[in-house]
């Protein structure tokens, strides 16, 4: 079999974990990075020994010079957009690191465009490969606590005490917060584990006097009746991540990656998880491959995106639009 020749976009932080899985992946091949911090780049192709691999600065060069068969991207979120629609274009499969978009309507055109050109179009939420959050959703569908009827979820870290001139801190380039960008692994798990879509939501925010909005306590009214809360947290002094998830004859909490199910009147189990399997860079290149279908596809992420943008709307905080104005 020939080899899945890839593209990086983007050589940050971030794109560590991908090179991660890919050195494990014999028949993928990294020809080409683009970053236009040359470092970034430097160092990326240094530790995975990518010698061979083409150094460009704007992902439009690397598509037009270079023959790929698909395309990570690693940028800023306002970037993913424009360049996954060109990736697309330019006939390649692309994974977007999250978020998938900064609106709801590029979510959709992103979409749309995959299914027309048949592109395998997968967004890189990790954690629906994490045995956790498998067992946490098969239990709620299989009825482990009953009938479903509120989540918290909540996220803390430090990502306010660093300093501000990061782009992630600047909406020109993140479109948004802690919410946009580690909160949306958490509102992923709230909407991937219980399968349920928001109906309405009430917020609370506060920015410290950061650029960027820090922590949001949200409401939110699910399908079914069921109630959440979704805390993020970027504010705080260290990094922790808890579910709840009751039901009328039980519930299971997560802390920090120990599971615990409680069932009323009985002793707390511990449940025995399966070992990991697969990851989001190995499932997108089995999804190319036919192996099986896209894990994470867009249509769900869109939905991540949506619950997104409601909060900031419900908040009446528009990054994107306040930054135009300053």
């Amino acid at each position: 079999m020939e080899k899945i020749r890839v593209g990086f976009i983007g050589t940050g932080g971030i794109s560590n974990l991908h090179g991660d899985h890919l050195v494990v992946l014999d028949y993928v091949d990294v020809v080409a990075v683009t970053d236009p911090n040359p470092k970034n780049r430097e160092n990326f192709i240094t530790k995975y020994q990518l010698t061979d691999a083409k150094e460009f600065v704007h992902h439009k060069d690397m598509l037009q010079d270079i023959s790929l068969d698909a395309v990570i991207i690693c940028s800023p979120h306002t970037l993913h957009f424009e360049q996954a629609m060109d990736v697309m274009n330019h006939g390649c499969h692309v994974l977007i690191e999250k978020p998938m978009a900064c609106s709801k309507k590029e979510a959709e055109e992103l979409i749309d465009t995959a299914e027309k050109l048949g592109r395998v179009l997968q967004v890189s939420y990790q954690r629906h490969f994490e045995p956790e959050f498998m067992y946490i959703r098969d239990a709620i569908a299989n009825g482990e606590i009953g009938k479903l009827t509120s989540v918290t979820a909540s996220l803390y870290q430090q990502w306010g005490h660093g300093p501000n001139n990061v782009w992630r801190k600047n909406p020109a380039l993140s479109g948004g917060g802690m919410l946009m960008d580690s909160g949306s692994h958490i509102c992923d798990v709230l909407l991937w584990t219980t399968g349920l879509s928001p109906i309405e939501v009430s917020t609370q925010m506060e920015s410290h006097h950061s650029p960027v909005e820090l922590d949001s306590f949200t409401a939110i009214r699910l399908e079914n009746n069921v109630i959440a809360g979704l805390n993020i947290v970027g504010y705080a002094p260290i990094w922790h991540e808890t579910y709840a998830y009751c039901g009328d004859k039980g519930g299971i909490f997560f802390d920090n990656g120990k599971i615990t199910l409680h069932r009323l009147g009985e002793e707390p189990i511990t449940p025995e998880l399966p070992k990991k399997t697969t990851n989001q860079d190995q499932s997108f290149f089995d999804a190319i491959l036919g192996k099986h279908e896209v894990k994470v596809p867009g249509k769900f992420a869109k939905e991540v995106v949506n619950l997104t943008e409601m909060i900031y709307e419900a908040a009446g905080y528009h990054p994107l639009e306040d930054e135009m104005v300053k």
